[in-house]
């Protein structure tokens, strides 16, 4: 089953998520630079603080905690004790470029908890063989919205039909690492639809994906719980398609994908 990545720091939120099982919580610290490398674009940038990481960890009874910091700096060994401190379960390393910096992270972390590298950038992808085997390393996520700017590409999901993310995940399996990528819209939404995203997701083995801000809608109704179940439903339903059929998939989507980044006018 695939794990559901949501991004909160609404304990009420957090607790919904958490009884639906199957659920990572993720509490967003990322700042440094961010504001910057994605001006004027409709993307998340997180209010987090260092304390919801301790109000969303009581919460939880099912699911594991991450947080994400920033970027490697002077201060990141003060983050990762904070953040530690507070009940974090996985910690994230966004925007690294070279193998070094992860190398110094896991070495920070020190094997206290699992370590998540967030794949977003093009160096990063360039020296994959470099970092992949990292000592402490639990998992690689490739993050598409920074790593498709980062490639000049036009559409967030160009590097799926360009074939970088299978390349990651090939790396990924290769070294018997937990393996994800980008964000899900509810199934029928989104320029890509979500049922298309969930089916390249099983194609390639991921292990997890986020949940698109378009997911939850802040409301609290039923709404959201619905939608999870829809998803789990068609998870089911993909999972059962023959190898042929997962090939026309794939032909399909790539096609999709090419078409949309075709009309999204030029590279940012």
């Amino acid at each position: 089953m695939l794990e559901l990545i949501q991004i909160t720091n609404d304990p009420a939120f957090a607790r919904r998520c958490d009884a639906l099982g199957g659920f990572r919580l993720w509490v967003d610290l990322e700042r440094l630079g961010k504001a910057e490398r994605q001006a004027g674009r409709n993307t998340f940038i997180s209010a987090h603080s260092v304390e919801d990481v301790a109000s969303i960890k009581q919460v939880l009874r099912n699911s594991p905690l991450m947080v994400r910091l920033n970027p490697m700096h002077e201060s990141t060994a003060a983050e990762v004790e904070a953040t530690l401190a507070r009940g974090a379960d996985q910690l994230m390393l966004p925007m690294f470029m070279q193998a070094g910096e992860l190398r110094d992270f896991c070495g920070i972390v020190a094997g206290r908890v699992p370590v998540v590298a967030l794949l977003e950038t093009g160096s990063a992808l360039e020296c994959l063989d470099e970092w992949i085997a990292t000592p402490g390393l639990a998992e690689v996520f490739v993050g598409l919205n920074d790593l498709h700017l980062s490639l000049g590409h036009r559409f967030m999901f160009q590097p799926l039909a360009l074939g970088l993310v299978d390349r990651v995940a090939a790396a990924a399996r290769r070294q018997g690492l937990r393996f994800g990528f980008g964000g899900i819209a509810r199934l029928d939404e989104g320029m890509l639809p979500g049922r298309d995203v969930l089916a390249e997701h099983l194609r390639l083995g991921s292990g997890s994906v986020i949940l698109s801000r378009t997911f939850h809608r802040g409301d609290e109704s039923a709404a959201f719980e619905s939608e999870v179940a829809k998803l789990r439903q068609a998870e089911h339903e993909l999972a059962g398609r023959t190898r042929e059929q997962v090939l026309r998939d794939q032909e399909r989507i790539t096609a999709v994908i090419d078409r949309i980044a075709a009309g999204a006018g030029p590279a940012a």
